[in-house]
């Protein structure tokens, strides 16, 4: 997930969200100047008390208190302070952020995947990045996008990711299949009848409800030219026949109607199957096996490479009443700390995360080359919520459900047709 869909490639890990406060007097800060949704502030006072434990909420799970990733969040903590991480699904991060602002109890800083951020300005739990004093400056515009809503910007990207297409080369050579010819819907299909034929299995994909599952249907909804302004389209219904179909085929397995990203790429490490769309994420891993594991752009229905959605989160500061200036001034340094010139690369590689200054990022691919077949893909990339900015979630969530639908229909065509029709609706509210 997503941002990322890192926060949706991992719904599913259950975390517990413990809401930390931050150990300081409570004062007032300056009166803010925005008029943006997220910019309410508590009454001028002359003086801020200085935080000691500065909260930082971020959607990573799978990274423990020992792990490297903590080491490193922690390790921005400014002189006299120390960085008290917690970490939880996202499928539970909104939910608690929701919640701790309304107490006046949330963290300094919160890392959410770039769906949610429309949402989370919307309802008032941001504040606004000049509030803070966050460099926004310089970031891709596709990439950034999500941090913009109705004109103004609440956050940053930590770094980006998105989505291909992954395939064993040892598998397509047995079967005789040129990955070169594997431009088009027609192309791939031709090539999974190919490899199930000679012994191999197909593809996995994850096709799990929910952001995680939407995030990875994307490529194939919009390579098939829909787009999420009529979700009930043709080119829509097409898309969810092309997955369905893969199903009542045996190219791909049941367990994609609930498998998640992580789930999906460890039945493509068995070797066994020829071909996995997952993530940018798995680029080191994917080096790393007995087999020859090799990247090419998701094919989109007609042919060329199809949109794929940009993932990875933003950091963003929540809103504070008491003591908003001391907060937000150790939000900045955590956020700088993270995102500056000089740390961007080193953040974005502790993820498996691209930069998100085209600049930086160049230069990350340049040192490694694991990563330049991603170049292309993450610099087209297309923003989620651009359509729709925070109308995306129930767009998404009809979508899902379609999806879902779709794939339990294993190829029956008037089910699916049926499916995307009601999606439609659902967008609508």
């Amino acid at each position: 997930m997503f941002t990322t869909n890192r926060v949706l490639r991992f719904a599913g890990v259950a975390a517990s969200v413990t809401l930390v406060t931050a150990l300081a007097a409570c004062s007032g800060a300056p009166a803010s100047s925005s008029s943006a949704p997220g910019s309410a502030s508590a009454p001028a006072s002359s003086a801020a008390a200085a935080l000691t434990d500065i909260a930082v909420w971020d959607p990573y799970p799978q990274h423990d208190a020992n792990s490297d990733w903590a080491k490193y969040v922690q390790s921005c903590a400014p002189a006299g302070t120390t960085v008290k991480r917690t970490s939880s699904a996202t499928s539970d991060l909104l939910n608690s952020l929701t919640t701790a602002v309304k107490e006046d109890n949330a963290p300094d800083v919160v890392m959410l995947d770039n769906p949610a951020v429309p949402d989370a300005a919307s309802a008032g739990l941001l504040a606004p990045a000049t509030d803070v004093g966050m460099d926004t400056a310089g970031f891709d515009a596709n990439l950034a996008g999500p941090g913009t809503v109705d004109g103004v910007t609440y956050g940053v990207p930590i770094g980006a990711n998105t989505l291909g297409l992954y395939y064993n080369a040892d598998i397509l050579k047995k079967a005789g299949v040129d990955p070169a010819s594997i431009t088009s819907w027609d192309g791939l299909n031709a090539a999974l009848a190919k490899v199930t034929a000679a012994g191999s299995k197909g593809i996995t994909f994850a096709g799990i409800a929910g952001e995680e599952g939407v995030f990875q249907f994307e490529p194939w909804f919009w390579g098939a030219g829909a787009n999420f302004k009529d979700p009930g389209s043709a080119e829509a219904v097409a898309a969810g026949e092309l997955v369905s179909n893969w199903i009542a085929k045996g190219y791909a397995p049941k367990s994609a109607i609930t498998d998640n990203q992580s789930a999906s790429w460890d039945l493509f490490l068995t070797g066994k199957y020829a071909f996995a769309e997952n993530g940018s994420w798995f680029a080191k891993a994917a080096t790393q096996q007995k087999f020859k594991a090799v990247m090419i752009p998701i094919p989109s229905k007609a042919g060329g490479a199809a949109g794929v959605p940009t993932g990875g989160e933003f950091v963003l500061a929540p809103i504070h009443k008491a003591n908003a200036a001391a907060h937000y001034a150790a939000a900045k340094q955590i956020i700088d700390c993270l995102v500056s010139k000089d740390n961007q690369v080193k953040t974005a590689d502790q993820l498996g995360y691209f930069a998100a200054k085209k600049d930086l990022r160049q230069a990350q691919i340049a040192s490694d080359p694991m990563w330049k077949p991603w170049a292309a893909a993450i610099e087209s990339a297309q923003g989620r919520t651009t359509d729709l900015g925070p109308a995306y979630t129930q767009t998404s969530a009809a979508i899902s459900t379609a999806l879902q639908a779709s794939l339990n229909a294993s190829g029956d065509a008037a089910a699916i047709k049926k499916a995307f029709a009601q999606a439609a609706v659902d967008a609508k509210g």
